[in-house]
């Protein structure tokens, strides 16, 4: 199998420097219309793929990304390996603005949104305890070392519903009692489709401020977001530069299982399956079904 690197840009992050061949192409899928067309081409012998979470423009709120078209449309076009980059908010002194976290876990708080490709007709069950690929992950976090970034190997982000940012009580309880490290809008249900879709998935989380808990700080100040912002981009497009190397073009089955995470998931007996929701299904889940 050949590699395919997908990257689900965030905010500030809008294109791939020193892409080959690169050209945005819409993609059909039966679970919507994507967030936007998708950048395709070549980056040091391997395929990309990247597609704007919010759409060209900022589009789409968090709430209202459509997730499920998002990553069967990448499913679709043969990527492997999804690395998906957003803004965050830190809880920890330590985890400054500028800085990234390698997320390895989450806490969804997020309600508002779908959350599975599967249901009444074709019901599965995947396994989310680990919901980041450490094979991709480690590999996003040697690019981060060599290209000068400071980066933190693991951390427990919060999704929240959004679109308003935290009361200072929310903050504080999601720092003190729940233990999260980080907290954004954007990475759930995006982790647990791209594990239903069998794709390895990393999320690099880039820290804009401190949320609201901190008495330094006070109440998050957009202005001053968008400022780490345009500086967080920059190192983010070096990152994503350096990842086909390190990756290599020849991609073997994941280490970990995630490209086979629906060997066991699917529960609805062959005979009862919706055919339309199996139809829908086909890139997805079309390897077991």
């Amino acid at each position: 199998m050949q590699t395919m690197i997908g990257v689900i840009g965030g905010s500030g992050l809008y294109e791939i420097d020193g892409l080959e061949d690169a050209r945005w192409q819409a993609v059909e899928s039966p679970w919507g219309k994507p967030s936007d067309e998708i950048l395709t081409g070549v980056l040091g012998g391997v395929k990309m793929a990247f597609l704007p979470r919010h759409g060209r423009g900022h589009v789409y709120s968090p709430s209202t990304v459509p997730y499920r078209a998002n990553i069967d449309a990448l499913k679709r076009l043969g990527v492997t390996d999804v690395i998906s980059v957003s803004a965050c908010g830190s809880f920890r002194d330590e985890m400054a603005p500028g800085d990234f976290v390698l997320i390895d876990q989450f806490i969804d708080r997020t309600f508002a949104r779908e959350k599975s490709f599967f249901g009444t007709g074709c019901v599965g069950h995947v396994s989310v305890a680990h919901p980041i690929c450490p094979r991709l992950s480690a590999a996003a976090g040697t690019a981060a070392d060599d290209a000068g970034i400071k980066v933190h190997m693991g951390g427990t982000y919060l999704a929240m519903e959004g679109p308003q940012f935290s009361t200072m009580a929310e903050s504080k309880m999601y720092r003190e009692s729940w233990g999260a490290d980080v907290i954004g809008m954007t990475n759930m249900p995006e982790a647990k489709l791209a594990r239903e879709a069998e794709l390895c998935y990393a999320s690099v989380a880039m820290i804009t401020d401190y949320d609201s808990w901190h008495p330094d700080h006070g109440a998050v100040d957009i202005s001053a977001i968008i400022a780490t912002l345009t500086g967080n981009a920059d190192k983010a497009r070096t990152l994503v530069a350096r990842l086909p190397a390190l990756l290599g073009t020849d991609r073997a089955p994941c280490t970990h299982g995630c490209d086979r995470a629906l060997e066991y998931a699917i529960l609805t007996a062959p005979e009862a399956r919706d055919p339309a929701l199996v139809a829908k299904l086909d890139a997805v889940a079309g390897r077991v079904l």
